[in-house]
């Protein structure tokens, strides 16, 4: 007979290695032992207690993946809320060029290393861009670059990123993958905060020029970048926002931190925003694609 998991707090965003342990709280009957994942990173279950209130279940047996509402006007819709074991199957499956595999590997033994996108991310990012057939784009914390060379990649040779970071360090390993990718002439790095990097390129007569913008910095600004991006962006272009669902911690209403709560804010402002049309994908630590109208 299968065993039921019944996890706390919980989401359907695709669970990290780095942060599963940390961000997961389960209930566990003593009979049973959780399943492991072979990298390692899922071994540690911590702050195991019964659960005050269950919003979903997993099943360690065929079915472990599947997730079920408890509102029953959704009509007891199964859908996937991914495992270790599942989450490997789609890394496995992304095209990572190789250079990317590089950097990400190098970005691993960094300070901050948890802030790089996951290669999945990058890969829907790069989708993205060549959907819209994008030509200028604009990044909102830059990192070492794992996202922003993914998204130059795909560029075409006359196509520009503005890669906005305020820490050097981290930007002068992203410059030198540009450089090794061959991408440094369509990149436009800009050092410093980003805000005022936004201002000084809607000052600059550049409003409405950008077809594809991407959030991925200080969580309590999300909503300044996202109000001068949209200045920035044209009619029909694409701003995505990382980290909505900020390691399950929105949908936990205990949790009442600043920068939980300025995710959550935004979350509930964006959706009832007319000017964009919005959808929360849950991958990686939870992305808004939002078009504007």
């Amino acid at each position: 007979m299968a065993s039921t998991w019944v996890l706390h707090r919980c989401s359907s965003l695709a669970y990290q290695r780095s942060t599963f342990a940390a961000t997961v709280t389960a209930w566990r009957p003593e009979s049973i032992t959780p399943p492991i994942a072979s990298g390692g990173g899922f071994r540690a279950w911590k702050s195991i207690r019964p659960a005050r209130s269950c919003c979903c279940c997993f099943s360690t047996g065929t079915n472990a993946a599947v997730v079920v509402a408890n509102d029953e006007k959704y009509g007891n819709k199964q859908i996937i809320s991914l495992t270790p074991r599942l989450y490997d199957y789609i890394l496995s499956n992304v095209r990572e060029p190789e250079i990317l595999r590089q950097l990400r590997e190098e970005t691993s033994t960094l300070r901050g290393s948890q802030m790089q996108v996951s290669p999945d991310q990058a890969q829907l990012l790069a989708m993205l861009v060549q959907i819209l057939g994008a030509q200028r784009c604009i990044e909102v914390g830059v990192y070492t670059g794992y996202s922003s060379l993914a998204v130059a990649l795909v560029l075409p040779e006359s196509g520009c990123l503005v890669a906005c970071e305020r820490d050097a360090n981290s930007l002068e390993v992203a410059k030198r993958y540009f450089e090794r990718a061959g991408v440094s002439h369509k990149v436009n790095v800009k050092h410093g905060m980003a805000a005022d990097i936004l201002k000084s390129l809607i000052l600059n007569g550049e409003a409405s020029s950008y077809d594809f913008a991407f959030i991925d910095a200080e969580k309590r600004m999300t909503q300044e970048y996202f109000e001068l991006l949209l200045q920035l962006v044209r009619v029909g272009g694409v701003i995505v926002i990382d980290n909505v669902l900020w390691h399950g911690k929105v949908a936990d209403p205990l949790v009442t931190d600043v920068k939980t709560a300025s995710i959550r804010n935004f979350n509930k402002t964006i959706m009832e925003d007319k000017r964009v049309s919005i959808s929360m994908v849950p991958i990686g630590d939870g992305m808004t694609i939002c078009r504007k109208g």
